[in-house]
């Protein structure tokens, strides 16, 4: 049997007649209308199908070239409960929609229709285009009653139609269009926009497609009537068939077309579950569950979150009510750049009360669907936002609010929104909500926890790190931390700088073996013991030996490496004990030579029964220590003595700042695939005390002594040119000299004034009772001395030598600007 058409102008030849059954192709017509709603491409299947030549097309209104009554069931009277919601063909040719639709529409016949001629009714799917051509919506359509055809399918296969790409097109913007598949198709995964666009560029026939067992993109149609209407139109099928065939053919296409709806959202959170969750970033993960919905889902989403979430901290405590804040974090919609910016700014925190759909939602845990927002909610929703009217934005339109849960506690909710032209949600599109919701908030809860996990991570870290002075006297130092790539932040790494009496500093860099809690536990039991065995003034030897016994009584697998050296500003001399560790760098200022030092290495502590040795070097003003720890130097393709040597090069470079000089040993040895361990650096510049800037005295032990100690003091500092500091540091000096008088046994006292960027006054006698600062009554004869001192000092301390104790203080001293490389330093004699 032969189908008839009209020959001649703005005719179609003979085509055979089709019988799909339940895999085929059947040509598509192509139409591309512009913004103007002028056609701009007219293909050989528009002509055939509907009967119009190019030339009678571009240039033409689309609405008036494509002969439609518009969706079917239109025709129907209102209250018909059959007929479908949603845009029609000729409302989406006028420009009202944006976002894809599909459906059915029902040409124009005229009073005596043609049986063998125009179809009766054809299957349209209308794609917005974007970019920046002019080029705005992309028709494809087909005839209906070609679909139809012999039902041999096996019990429980279905059929899905959609359209496809395939042979030869005349399409001259092809290339445009193949690169915008997926935002115009966009319910297509990767791999099937892949093949489409590869047949575009290469075949470019649009064909409709209909097959049990190739992946094509469907309908982008929400809107499909669901099951419990079959009846109703399979007694409309058995009528109309009586009268035209056609209308059965429609009839019976439309359970092949619920059948690909739902197989659509399965196929859509299929997709989502695959582009949200790519990262463990709170923040990417966010943006990825907003995106993932607009617009093929709905036209605005709208993502808040509870703050504890927001900030990664700990699971929320309890249900929430009308104080919870919730945080905006997301908002993307299909509307015009900046129309919800100003009224709805994402960051904006804001509670919810109890009669909103929103607060519902967060309190259920279960999604809110409002069919249609009416003018009285519009205007209850609007009434939380203060000074902004946002009815304009939603009343109208189609609402569904969705929870983001993770173990049944509710972290956010999603406010999905469709324009009043799309249909509008329904009991399908809740469940779908739902589902998509459920995804999301196992995924945002994921990013949540290690958002939290990381956190703790760093606390434990930066609380086991020291805060170091930059300046000290005599000595400048930069430290860098930087944990790896690979492990996280937690590692047993650590440094330390410790003031010492006598002006001293100790500088130590250690290194547990392993990572994560347990190295970073025992780090900081190691870097505990080492500040209080430092705080005794013990020898770097002996020091370390102490520190490997009490390894030994932590635990068998306790083992660190350890290099624990102090630094005598006023003497310009190094005391260097070594643990297994990297052996430390020095690069002397006078000609910028860098060398390792020739420093016994020693056993890891923890080891135990290993000897360790003390050695001295003498430094100049100005030379750079350089301490490192091994995940600095060691690489897995190359020898440790090559890490070595680089670092010795790197540290030989000038720089501006020690901070310049650390970044630039940092870059200098950042192996290609990036670290593997944690590394701590510490850089100290060896400065030196100049001589006329230290002065001590030896006092006897006679009370008379705490005069002469105040005169000494006022007649050095008048001399240094800081008579303002004078007064306090002659108060201070007494209060400490007379508890030293006081307390000291068989020896004198010594008095020591150091000037550098503050007023260090050092007390030492043979007594070994360390004062500390107690509370005094108004009949009490002692106590007040180190609370004077603890309120005028800007830091004071006492530490136990092998001789005795020392107790010492820092004054804060006069500033004047200057030229120099520090920009401020203390005030200097005016002779």
């Amino acid at each position: 049997m032969q189908r008839r058409t009209p020959t001649g102008k703005g005719s179609r030849a003979p085509l055979p007649e089709q019988r799909t059954g339940l895999s085929g192709r059947i040509p598509l017509a192509v139409v591309v209308v512009d913004g103007d709603g002028l056609v701009s491409h007219w293909s050989t299947g528009a002509r055939r199908l509907f009967g119009r030549a190019r030339e009678e097309a571009v240039g033409h209104p689309a609405v008036d070239l494509l002969p439609v009554s518009g969706a079917l069931g239109e025709e129907h009277a209102p209250d018909d409960p059959d007929a479908p919601a949603g845009a029609g063909l000729d409302t989406t040719l006028s420009g009202a929609t944006s976002y894809p639709t599909a459906g059915r529409a029902r040409l124009n016949q005229g009073p005596d229709p043609d049986p063998g001629g125009l179809p009766a009714d054809v299957l349209w799917w209308a794609y917005p285009l974007v970019g920046p051509g002019p080029e705005r919506l992309l028709v494809l359509a087909a005839d209906a009653a070609q679909v139809h055809g012999e039902d041999d399918a096996p019990p429980g296969e279905s059929e899905r139609i959609a359209p496809g790409f395939a042979l030869h097109t005349e399409f001259p913007g092809a290339d445009g269009l193949a690169k915008r598949l997926p935002e115009i198709l966009p319910s297509m995964s990767v791999a099937e926009s892949g093949r489409i666009v590869s047949q575009v560029l290469e075949l470019g026939y649009p064909v409709l497609e209909i097959s049990r067992h190739d992946r094509v993109p469907v309908t982008p149609d929400w809107g499909v009537p669901r099951r419990v209407e079959r009846g109703a139109r399979g007694q409309r099928a058995a009528r109309g068939a009586a009268t035209d065939p056609r209308v059965a053919a429609s009839e019976d296409l439309e359970p092949d077309l619920e059948c690909a709806a739902v197989r659509e959202r399965l196929e859509f959170l299929n997709e989502v579950s695959g582009r949200i969750g790519s990262s463990l970033d709170l923040t990417v993960t966010i943006r990825e569950v907003s995106a993932a919905v607009v617009p093929r889902f709905t036209d605005v989403a709208g993502t808040y979150l509870r703050e504890q979430v927001l900030a990664g901290e700990g699971f929320p405590d309890g249900p929430p009510d009308v104080t919870t804040m919730w945080y905006r974090v997301a908002l993307d919609h299909t509307d015009e750049p900046g129309r919800w910016d100003d009224v709805v700014p994402v960051g904006e925190a804001m509670p919810f009360p109890e009669h909103t759909p929103f607060f519902q939602c967060m309190t259920s845990g279960q999604p809110v669907l409002v069919p249609r927002i009416t003018e009285p909610m519009g205007e209850a929703i609007a009434s939380q936002f203060e000074k902004r009217d946002i009815r304009p934005l939603i009343t109208g339109r189609s609402m569904l609010v969705v929870p983001l849960k993770a173990r049944n506690v509710v972290l956010g909710f999603m406010i999905l929104l469709r324009h009043a032209e799309r249909p509008p949600f329904n009991d399908m599109d809740r469940v779908t909500g739902a589902e998509l919701a459920a995804r999301a908030g196992l995924v945002l809860d994921n990013a949540r926890m290690y958002t939290y996990q990381e956190n703790v991570a760093d606390t434990l870290q930066d609380s086991m790190l020291p805060q170091i002075t930059p300046r000290m006297p005599g000595c400048d130092v930069a430290i860098r931390y930087l944990p790896g790539t690979r492990l996280g932040r937690v590692g047993g790494d650590w440094f330390d700088t410790i003031k010492l009496p006598g002006s001293r500093l100790a500088l130590v860099v250690g290194d547990v073996m392993g990572h994560g809690l347990n190295a970073a536990a025992m780090m900081g039991q190691l870097r505990t013991a080492v500040q209080t065995m430092a705080a005794l003034d013990m020898p770097p030897a002996q020091l370390l030996r102490n520190l490997d016994d009490l390894a030994q009584r932590l635990g068998e697998h306790y083992l660190a490496t350890c290099l624990y050296a102090v630094y005598d500003p006023i003497r310009s001399d190094l005391h260097i004990a070594n643990a297994g560790h990297v052996p430390p760098v020095l690069v002397r200022a006078e000609d910028g030579r860098s060398e390792l030092l020739d420093v016994p290495t020693g056993a890891p502590i923890g080891v135990g029964g290993v000897p360790f040795e003390t050695v001295r070097i003498a430094v100049g003003p100005g030379d750079r220590l350089v301490l490192c720890t091994d995940g600095l130097v060691e690489a897995r393709d190359q020898d440790i003595g090559a890490g070595l040597a680089a670092l010795c090069e790197s540290a030989a470079h000038p720089a501006a700042s020690m901070h310049d000089a650390c970044d630039a040993i940092i870059r200098a040895l950042d192996p290609p695939g990036g670290r593997k361990d944690d590394v701590a650096l510490l850089m100290a510049r060896l400065n030196g005390i100049a001589r006329e800037d230290v002065v001590s005295w030896q006092l006897a032990l006679d009370p008379r002594e705490v005069g002469r100690a105040r005169m000494l003091t006022r007649g050095v500092l008048e001399r240094w040119g800081l008579e303002e500091a004078a007064e306090a540091a002659e108060l201070m000096v007494g209060e400490v000299v007379t508890n030293a008088v006081r307390h000291a046994h068989s020896r004198h006292v010594e008095l020591r004034l150091v000037r550098t960027d503050a007023l260090l006054c050092e007390v030492s006698d043979d007594d070994h009772a360390v004062p500390v600062l107690v509370g005094a009554g108004p009949e009490d004869e002692s106590g007040r001395g180190l609370r004077i001192v603890s309120r005028l000092a800007r830091e004071w301390g006492a530490s136990r030598t092998a001789q005795g104790k020392t107790v010492w203080f820092e004054q804060a001293l006069p500033w004047r600007r200057t030229g120099g490389r520090d920009g401020a330093v203390p005030a200097r004699p005016r002779t």
